[in-house]
């Protein structure tokens, strides 16, 4: 059976020694020293090693069941959702108001992606309960925050996101379901939808549903949309009440994340109360979604470094064919896999991408906390700039490298025994759900670029160009292996951007057709510029003799191999992007 150790160390470098976090000015990170961060991390690891990391199999070959109108979950699934809750670990960074405990959104995003690896169906539940707190806490009323967040904060009540319907997804304007006004001030909502995660379960006492819908003789299309709380049980003085008008219509049969039901619901008439304003309802669905986008990003490299550690587990102890250079193993009939090219190519694929995913994403996170702690526009500006990079790129490669992993095994990756099957087909579904990432894409290139005259992008290179300049000099070893690749990926992004601007305009396809390569290739400018930090933290604390050496070393040269091997595809992304629009759409429909 496969195994997950959360990857602390590495943790505990990003927020210390790249992000500072113990420094930075941002109300609430003064508390963050490295005792408290490290002793965190480490309880959340072995909740994550010992309690639901055993249950990933468990979800994935027993599923969910529905029987009676109930949806049943995995064995073992409702006890360590149990231990999960009373351990806080649902409220890490929910408002003490209700409950929560305050902590940074970077901290929660840390101890996230430790449960993420170690399960991901299983940690979906209470990640799309802690997005549906964050709707209701920033549009809901004050009744309606005291009446549903503290049971959500600790997970006694979950949440969901209603939004795709049978005949529309990313279009959501073309949505049927119907909410109407009633003289009490509630509403009642009649519609199907259909992808609903963790729509329906037997480990809480509550669902309350966030559903998407249009109240009669509002405008056409999404500006139509309203947003409504539906909770399963009526809520009646502090308590669940009556069942409400909505059921589940079966379990979605999926190619992964078993262990997470994902329903079709039908409302049938059932009572909802408006969150937010009328006709606002996207306003309100975006704070969920945004939440949601960095989730899923994070999930693409949870399931990349979970599967990571045990290909490297395999490649250790695996023993097959003889190093070409001598035997390592003499005294053995063959030598392990890790000593061959190929292997450690492989795995080293994954290192670096696991490596400067996790730092790019605890970047994120930091940002999200400048913005909501230091009420900081520029801030929110960048990483609204970033959020389809973080979900569109971290979960391509995530599945990429998740699959890597599996050919470490050969044959035995086929194998559902040896666990790789799942760790691929779990991250498979990160590239799709909350927006496909085609669907990224064209936000990033079509709506975000131009965001406020484009401010927040030129932003992002200055920052980079700043930072290029700052370590000019450094020393011959850090140009050559970190400081020119990146200065060369940030030209080939600029060169990018140039041509949208002067294409883009008079012809959008020639925007459009280059939106996904962009996205690669801002993804991986990111995470040059995160390895070139990172480079910077290790050889400073490799000069003042401070810190694990072997751990310091190994992290620049993990860092030179991202620089090297993976970053000049910066290159390959802008000469596919610069063939404009005609490759792309120069067969008629019909000679498909």
């Amino acid at each position: 059976m496969p195994s997950y150790t959360a990857p602390v160390k590495d943790q505990m470098f990003v927020l210390n020694d790249l992000l500072k976090v113990g420094e930075a000015d941002i109300p609430g990170y003064e508390d963050l020293d490295r005792e408290t961060l490290e002793a965190i991390l480490e309880e959340s690891g072995k909740v994550a090693r010992d309690v639901t990391a055993p249950l990933n199999v468990v979800g994935d070959t027993e599923g969910c069941v529905l029987e009676n109108g109930v949806v049943r979950t995995p064995k073992g699934f409702k006890e360590a959702f149990d231990a999960v809750r009373e351990g806080g670990w649902t409220a890490l960074d929910c408002d003490p108001e209700y409950g929560g405990q305050g902590l940074p959104y970077v901290v929660a995003t840390a101890v996230g992606e430790q449960f993420s690896a170690a399960n991901m169906a299983f940690n979906m539940y209470q990640g799309l309960t802690h997005g549906a707190y964050s709707a209701i806490h920033a549009h809901g009323t004050d009744d309606q925050k005291q009446t549903y967040l503290p049971k959500m904060v600790t997970c006694e009540w979950t949440g969901t996101m209603n939004l795709t319907e049978p005949h529309c997804g990313t279009d959501l304007g073309l949505m049927r379901t119907k909410a109407e006004p009633q003289a009490d001030g509630s509403y009642k909502v009649t519609g199907q939808k259909i992808f609903i995660s963790a729509g329906d379960h037997d480990m809480s006492e509550n669902v309350i549903h966030l559903v998407l819908a249009k109240i009669p003789g509002g405008p056409e299309g999404i500006k139509g949309v309203s947003l409504f709380i539906v909770p399963k049980f009526i809520v009646e003085d502090g308590q669940p009440g009556a069942r409400n008008a909505v059921s589940v219509g079966k379990i979605e049969e999926k190619m992964g994340i078993h262990g997470n039901s994902t329903c079709v619901m039908n409302y049938d008439g059932a009572t909802g109360y408006l969150l937010g304003e009328e006709h606002k309802g996207m306003r309100a669905m975006f704070t969920m979604m945004n939440e949601a986008r960095l989730g899923v990003g994070l999930q693409g490299y949870a399931q990349s470094e979970v599967a990571y550690q045990n290909a490297l587990a395999y490649a250790k102890d695996r023993l097959q064919g003889r190093d070409v250079t001598g035997a390592k193993n003499p005294d053995g009939p063959a030598d392990p896999l890790i000593v061959h090219p190929d292997i450690r190519r492989n795995l080293m694929d994954q290192k670096s991408f696991n490596e400067g995913a996790r730092a790019f994403t605890y970047w994120g996170a930091q940002m999200i906390d400048r913005a909501h702690r230091n009420d900081d526009a520029k801030a929110m500006g960048l990483i609204s700039l970033l959020t389809p990079v973080i979900k569109g790129f971290l979960t391509d490669k995530g599945f990429e490298m998740a699959t890597a992993a599996q050919q470490v095994y050969g044959g035995h990756g086929y194998i559902e025994e040896w666990g790789m099957s799942q760790f691929a087909r779990d991250a498979r579904i990160a590239m799709i759900y909350e927006g496909a990432n085609g669907v990224q894409a064209l936000d990033l290139v079509g709506r975000k670029l131009a965001q406020d005259g484009g401010k927040h992008v030129m932003a992002f290179f200055a920052m980079v160009t700043d930072f290029i300049k700052e370590t000019k000099g450094r020393s011959d070893a850090f140009d050559a292996g970190f400081r020119e690749p990146l200065k060369a990926a940030s030209k080939d992004l600029q060169a990018a951007g140039m041509f949208f601007m002067q294409n883009g305009m008079k012809n959008p396809n020639a925007a459009l057709s280059g939106s996904y390569d962009f996205m690669h290739l801002f993804g991986h400018v990111c995470l040059g510029l995160m390895w070139a930090k990172m480079a910077v933290a290790a050889e400073d604390r490799l000069a003042a003799g401070d810190g694990d050496a072997e751990f310091l070393n190994a992290k620049l040269a993990t860092g030179r191999y991202y620089m090297a091997r993976q970053l000049p595809m910066t290159a390959t992304h802008l000469k596919r992007i610069e063939s404009g629009a005609d490759p792309v759409m120069a067969l008629d429909a019909d000679h498909f």
